[in-house]
């Protein structure tokens, strides 16, 4: 696999002929998911078409935060904060969380407004975010020659490596009895008088009574196939990583121009936040309409194009029989073309910045595609009409950081136990139930 290297995992080669949930997608929400119904000792089986965090889910920053959410994942995330600080020593394994403190860096009055707003809204959480000047925000940015007025800070924020999380957690979730399956497709999932009742995957048949369909990207293809409409698109962003460096800020922070993280290995993951790339496809103009007015929002952070995924898209849409090999087996690993032009340009914005990053060259680069909804908050939702069925995806790029939260209200939707929180701002239906579309303000 081109993208980044994930830490091994074993898996298991048998495919169950039952079970009680069937588990759809090995991103860090799914492995999550299975953790928590295996520390309950409920029967689950999670099936990954390819390699298990093998695409968003160890692309992705590696930021671990409360700060700048919308106002509704704020208790999801304060939630999946606390699963983080105890996950190593309950699974057995290392996922490289550390709390080393995230900076929104403010480089205008404006940014400073926008995170006063932002401030406000948060402060009934008791969070422990603040907005610091320039000697404070100096201070952490050791190695830094450039000034900033100053920036938004949490220090109880926190790292963790996407590429050691999903394997340690899966395999956490293995040890405790779930069936962890790669390179196991599944194709569609079969109902019996309305309601789940097994899935058939390329390997064969899993009875089940309830399905997960936690497939990242791949979420909407899978539910459309059950007649369900999930607005869900696809944005692109590019990302690279450094060998060590010595001297720099042990947590993470952005500018208007590049963001960065501590690495486990010593080195920095850089990006730039506002070069993502949404590839034209049908369903972008199936969702035009739901999609609008955060299109309207982003202005030039997403930019709009043609790519190899536009084309096979055209292909993706109809229905293939489930006895029959489809695109789900054709394509194991989405891993699209980076944009090495951004990610370089986010590095040398970051040497301007930090003078002990220059002369350091990209050990790697790669790109993710990350599964938006059309006011960016996941859905984590049953659904009335299919009784059985749990969706966990649209998580737009926020799924890393609170993936065990996540993982853990899906398994509690799962299996009818008390939530972890409200899961009503998070329910399918506020796209066609008259809802009004909520946007969250700039931070």
């Amino acid at each position: 696999m081109p993208g980044p290297r994930l830490d091994p995992l074993e898996t298991d080669q048998t495919l169950p002929d039952k079970t009680e949930v069937v588990i759809i997608g090995g991103g860090i929400v799914g492995a999550s998911t299975a953790l928590m119904l295996a520390e309950r000792g409920i029967p689950a089986v999670l099936c990954e078409k390819g390699v298990l965090g093998g695409e968003q889910s160890s692309r992705n920053w590696g930021w671990v935060r409360v700060m700048g959410r919308d106002r509704r994942e704020i208790p999801l995330a304060i939630e999946a904060l606390k699963i983080w600080d105890g996950i190593d020593a309950r699974i057995g394994g290392e996922t490289g969380f550390r709390r080393a403190g995230i900076l929104y860096i403010s480089e205008t009055e404006e940014d400073i407004t926008n995170r006063d707003r932002w401030l406000a809204l948060a402060r009934a959480h008791g969070l422990d975010t603040r907005q610091i000047g320039p000697t404070e925000t100096a201070a952490l940015m050791p190695g830094a020659t450039a000034r900033y007025r100053g920036a938004m800070l949490t220090a109880s924020d926190g790292r963790a490596e996407p590429q050691k999380a999903v394997p340690a957690i899966a395999a956490g979730a293995r040890a405790k009895g779930a069936t962890i399956l790669a390179g196991c497709a599944v194709r569609g999932v079969e109902l019996s008088g309305g309601r789940v009742s097994g899935v058939v995957t390329e390997k064969g048949r899993i009875a089940c009574s309830t399905v997960v369909v936690a497939g990242g990207a791949w979420s909407r293809l899978l539910l459309k196939g059950l007649g369900i409409t999930l607005p869900q698109l696809k944005v692109r962003n590019s990302v690279l990583r450094t060998g060590p460096v010595d001297g720099g800020p042990k947590g993470a922070g952005a500018t208007s121009t590049y963001a960065y993280r501590k690495r486990l290995d010593g080195g920095y993951t850089i990006a730039d936040g506002a070069a993502n790339l949404h590839a034209l496809v049908p369903d972008s103009i199936r969702f035009l309409r739901l999609f609008g007015p955060a299109r309207k929002a982003e202005g030039d952070s997403v930019q709009i194009g043609l790519t190899r995924r536009s084309f096979e898209e055209l292909f993706e849409i109809r229905a293939v029989p489930l006895d029959r090999p489809g695109v789900f087996e054709r394509h194991r690993i989405l891993d699209p073309k980076p944009d090495e032009a951004s990610a370089l340009k986010a590095l040398k914005a970051a040497q301007e910045a930090f003078p002990i990053f220059r002369g350091t060259a990209p050990a790697q680069i790669w790109a993710g595609l990350i599964d938006v909804t059309p006011d960016a908050v996941p859905v984590i939702s049953t659904v009335d009409s299919v009784p059985g069925l749990v969706i966990s995806t649209g998580y737009s790029g926020h799924g890393f950081g609170i993936g065990p939260g996540a993982g853990q209200l899906t398994a509690d939707l799962a299996t009818g136990d008390a939530p972890i929180v409200d899961p009503a701002p998070f329910r399918l239906s506020r796209f066609f139930d008259g809802s009004p579309l909520e946007l969250a303000p700039p931070v």
